[in-house]
């Protein structure tokens, strides 16, 4: 059975509109910026995926469409990851922190993550 995750009009999150773990999308801590960072991870593997942020609108869109959304601080614009590559993420499921300043977001991934061709962006090492 597939999770929807829904985004209701109090600007809350939940999941398949149960209420258990809401939470009002304005609680989270967002830097000076209005971005905070989203942890991307595959939800079968535990793969570390990618790193990227979001504003309260583009995770308002990423509930509503079911994909990744962030928000470009270089392009200053929203984008939806596999919107051109069709290396779509698929959202499983949205935690934060203890802090309420990032998000683990864990996704299906369709395809490589990185614009490199490599299935993560974490693949380069120092040790």
């Amino acid at each position: 059975m597939k999770k929807k995750i829904k985004f209701n009009t109090s600007t809350s999150l939940s999941v398949n509109g149960k209420r258990s773990r809401t939470i009002n999308v304005k609680n989270l801590r967002f830097d000076k910026h209005g971005l905070i960072p989203a942890i991307i991870q595959d939800y079968r593997t535990g793969e570390v995926l990618m790193l990227g942020f979001m504003n309260a609108n583009s995770l308002r869109r990423t509930l509503k469409l079911g994909k990744t959304c962030f928000w470009s601080r270089k392009r200053l614009e929203y984008w939806i990851k596999g919107e051109t590559s069709g290396n779509y993420q698929f959202v499983k499921s949205i935690a934060y922190d203890c802090d309420m300043d990032a998000l683990l977001i864990k996704v299906r991934q369709v395809g490589v993550t990185c614009h490199t061709g490599n299935r993560s962006c974490f693949y380069r090492k120092i040790i």
